[in-house]
């Protein structure tokens, strides 16, 4: 890294923990809480605050509403089995004006959509156990 890029980073750093405020105070904000491996991450405080800061990005895209975004959290985390992370988005998605019908539906649509990827990956290992059983 060349040492301009460096200073900044440091100077930047400098302010780690008012940033790291700010960042919980974002979340609360955006998401209705602050989740609980935030106080963990921020026991690194200079990976934090990059990542925070890209996570608070990524949340808010510029492509989507945020109802939209937080209805796809919804989807990946019913999806991964992250039920905390679930309870959280379904909250932040209420709170941006999701119904009851629209979560249950995005819901299903990733359980079908996970369904479908657990059968098809199961179906081919069938296929290939089963011919050479033959």
């Amino acid at each position: 890294m060349n040492p301009e890029t460096s200073k900044q980073i440091d100077d930047f750093l400098e302010r780690r923990e008012e940033i790291c405020e700010g960042l919980f105070e974002q979340f609360e904000e955006t998401l209705g809480v602050v989740p609980f491996i935030l106080p963990i991450l921020r026991e690194r405080p200079d990976s934090f605050v990059f990542n925070g800061l890209g996570d608070l990005y990524t949340f808010n895209p510029e492509s989507m509403d945020r109802l939209t975004a937080e209805l796809i959290a919804v989807a990946a985390a019913a999806a991964t089995g992250a039920d905390g992370c679930l309870k959280v988005h379904i909250g932040a998605a209420v709170k941006e004006g999701a119904t009851r019908e629209q979560v249950r539906d995005t819901i299903s649509i990733a359980a079908l959509v996970g369904k479908t990827g657990i059968l098809g990956g199961a179906f081919r290992v069938m296929g290939t156990a089963l011919r050479e059983d033959e």
